[in-house]
C-alpha cells in the first residue's frame, strides 16, 4: 500500500478522492466513510499533521459506534487510534479512559490471550507509564509480552516492540540490568528482521543508547545514537520530530563529553524541528529550549 511505502505525497489525493466517493455514494455516516477516514487520518498522522488527523478519527469513531454498537472491536480499534493520537499529543487524561475502553471491548470480544489483546494492554501500559504510573503499568506489559510470545514466537517483530516496551519501562523505574538484555534481544530481532537500517531498528538503537548514557558508557553509546540519526533523516526526512529526539539526544551526549561546540549546532536544529512540527509550547520544544540555552550559558554566549 503506498501509505506504508511512506508515498504520502501520492497516496494523500488518492485517500481524498475515495473519502468523496464514498460520501457521494453513501452518504457521511456510513461505515466505508469511517474506514476512508482513518486511513486519511492515518496519513495526516504519519506526516505530523495531529491536529488535522484527531478530527477525521473523532469523526470516525462516531460513524462506527452509532454503525456497530459501542462494544464492537471496530469501535475498540478507533478508540485505540484516537488514544495514542492523544498520548503523541501528550494529552494523556483524555487518552487513559479511550485506552481502557478499548482494551474491555476486545478482552469481552475475543479470548483474554487473543494478539490484539495483547496490543491493547501494551498500549495501556505505555501511556500509564508516561503518566508515571509505573506499577500498574508493568503487569500489563508483562501480560502483552507473554501473550505476543505465545501467539507469534519468541523472534517476531510484535514480541521485539512488547521487549522494548518492557525494557522501557523498567529503565524507568531505575532497574537498568534488568532492561538491558530486553533491549537488547529486541534489536537483534529487529535488524534479523527488516536489516539494519530499518525505522523501527533505529529505535532500538536509541533506547539502547540511552540505556548505556544512562549507565555510563557513553563510548559504547555515541555510535548507536550516530546510527539511529542517519537511519532516521533517511527515512523520515531532516525535519521530522523523531530526528529532533535524535540531534538532542547526540548533543546531550556530546556535552556530557565536553564537546559543547559541537552540540551547539544539534540543539539549534533540533529545537527549530520541534518549534516548527510541534509548536513552542510542546514539552519536547521547551526541553530542547532549556537545554540549549544551559549550552549557551556553558559556552559564555548570552540569548537563544
Amino acid at each position: 500500500m503506498l501509505i506504508a511505502k511512506t508515498d504520502y505525497d501520492e497516496a494523500e489525493p488518492l485517500c481524498r478522492r475515495a473519502l468523496a466517493i464514498d460520501e457521494m455514494s453513501y452518504g457521511p455516516d456510513h461505515p466505508n466513510v469511517a474506514r476512508d477516514l482513518n486511513n486519511l487520518a492515518q496519513l495526516f498522522q504519519a506526516t505530523n499533521r495531529l491536529a488535522e488527523a484527531g478530527l477525521l478519527m473523532r469523526r470516525a469513531l462516531t460513524i462506527d459506534e452509532r454503525t456497530y454498537g459501542p462494544n464492537s472491536p471496530n469501535v475498540a480499534t478507533d478508540l485505540n487510534n484516537l488514544g495514542l493520537l492523544l498520548k503523541a499529543t501528550n494529552h494523556l487524561r483524555e487518552a487513559e479512559p479511550l485506552m481502557r475502553r478499548a482494551l474491555a471491548i476486545d478482552e469481552q470480544s475475543y479470548d483474554p490471550s487473543h494478539p490484539t489483546v495483547g496490543i491493547r494492554l501494551n498500549n495501556l501500559a505505555q501511556l500509564l507509564q508516561a503518566a508515571g504510573w509505573l506499577a500498574e503499568a508493568e503487569p500489563l506489559m508483562r501480560r502483552a509480552l507473554e501473550i505476543g510470545e505465545t501467539s507469534y514466537g519468541p523472534d517476531h517483530p510484535d514480541v521485539a516492540i512488547r521487549l522494548n516496551s518492557l525494557a522501557q519501562l523498567l529503565q524507568a523505574a531505575n532497574r537498568c540490568a534488568e532492561a538491558e538484555p530486553l533491549v537488547r534481544r529486541a534489536l537483534a530481532i529487529g535488524e534479523q528482521r527488516y536489516g539494519p537500517d530499518y525505522p523501527t531498528v533505529a529505535i532500538y538503537l536509541n533506547n539502547l543508547a540511552a540505556l548505556l548514557y544512562r549507565t555510563n558508557r557513553l563510548g559504547d553509546a555515541e555510535p548507536l545514537m550516530r546510527g539511529a540519526l542517519a537511519i532516521e533523516e533517511k527515512s523520515l526526512g531532516p525535519d521530522h520530530p523523531n530526528v529532533a529526539r535524535d540531534l538532542n539526544n547526540l548533543a546531550r551526549l556530546l556535552q556530557y563529553t565536553h564537546r559543547l561546540a559541537e552540540a551547539e549546532p544539534l540543539i539549534r536544529r533540533a529545537l527549530a524541528i520541534f518549534e516548527a512540527s510541534l509548536g513552542p509550547d510542546h514539552p519536547d520544544t521547551v526541553t530542547v529550549g532549556n537545554n540549549l540555552a544551559a549550552l549557551k550559558a556553558a559556552l559564555g554566549k548570552g540569548g537563544v
